[in-house]
């Protein structure tokens, strides 16, 4: 025979039983998504490592700094991915609830409530990191567990917001260059990066989740270009580009240039880092978050300079 208890429970998965088929027959379950459900890249984004926060290698889109996402080593409350077991898992599921990194588990209060003692309340337990839907439980806490219905991360929000725009790198210009013809040993050189907004922003996007709203603006800080040769020139325009028409031609460039050029002939690999600066706002909270976009290679060939006697 059960107890008034275990009816009590019985009670419960049988009100919300048929909801929880049909909404998790609508949905995958927690497993089989993706492990970081907001990481896919929407169109045009050159890669999603907006949602990591290591620094991007040489050749790829990188991502620098921020002051990281939260690893879920706390109790997971409100932010954005939460870890267990090897996997990452979001730390809210409109479906399952609440993650508690203490125990692996999700926690939602049931609908409809059954009766319960004065100060307790039913919950529907799903373990395993999400895993276990089609093995849930109806458990009655004294208390909620811990983190639950904490709000959302705003940082985490600005990430999201963050994902639906594209930060491109920008198109590079040089001056001399290979298509056109050969520099000289010693001779300044002209960069530059086309002009747009795609390419230096300012962009704005901005997420919302439970009554949390986040804006963001994004721009370009610096561009940082990479001669081929060791040295690193930065650059906090976009450059100007070159005319060998006007006034400063065979000069420096004002802006963004190599001004004491190369010092050995040969062909030399130029590429560029354009850092971006993304700072948002919400949910009494604001902060900064870079990231950084590598663009392509572009070849420029120094020759010797020739001194013709008589």
């Amino acid at each position: 025979m059960l107890t008034r208890g275990e009816e009590a429970a019985r009670r419960v998965l049988a009100g919300i039983g048929l909801a929880l088929v049909l909404v998790v027959g609508a949905t995958m379950p927690a497993a089989a998504r993706r492990a970081d459900p907001e990481a896919g890249c929407p169109p045009d984004q050159p890669d999603c490592s907006v949602w990591d926060d290591e620094p991007g290698n040489p050749g790829g889109g990188g991502n620098d700094g921020g002051d990281g996402d939260d690893d879920g080593g706390g109790d997971g409350g409100g932010s954005g991915t939460c870890q267990w077991d090897g996997r990452t898992v979001p730390c809210y599921d409109e479906v399952l609830g609440w993650f508690s990194s203490s125990d692996g588990c999700y926690y939602k209060l049931a609908e409809p409530q059954a009766e319960a003692p004065e100060g307790q309340q039913w919950y529907v337990k799903t373990c395993n990191g999400g895993a276990d839907v089609g093995n849930q439980t109806v458990v009655l806490l004294d208390d909620p567990p811990a983190g639950f219905g904490a709000p959302p991360n705003p940082e985490e929000l600005a990430r999201r917001a963050l994902a639906s725009i594209s930060l491109l790198p920008a198109p590079l210009r040089m001056a001399p260059r290979k298509s056109i013809g050969p520099g000289l040993v010693g001779l300044p050189v002209w960069m530059w990066a086309a002009r747009s907004t795609s390419y230096f922003g300012p962009l704005t996007a901005s997420a919302s989740d439970r009554g949390v709203t986040v804006s963001i603006e994004a721009k370009v800080s610096r561009i940082v270009w990479d001669m081929g040769n060791g040295d690193e020139v930065p650059c906090e325009t976009a450059g100007t580009p070159y005319d060998s028409k006007g006034d400063r031609a065979g000069e420096t460039s004002p802006d963004c240039g190599y001004d004491k050029g190369y010092q050995k002939a040969g062909t030399y690999r130029v590429t560029a880092t354009t850092h971006w600066k993304v700072t948002w706002r919400g949910g009494g909270e604001s902060g900064e978050i870079l990231v950084t976009r590598n663009s392509g290679t572009v070849p420029i060939q120094i020759n010797e300079l020739q001194v013709v006697t008589r």
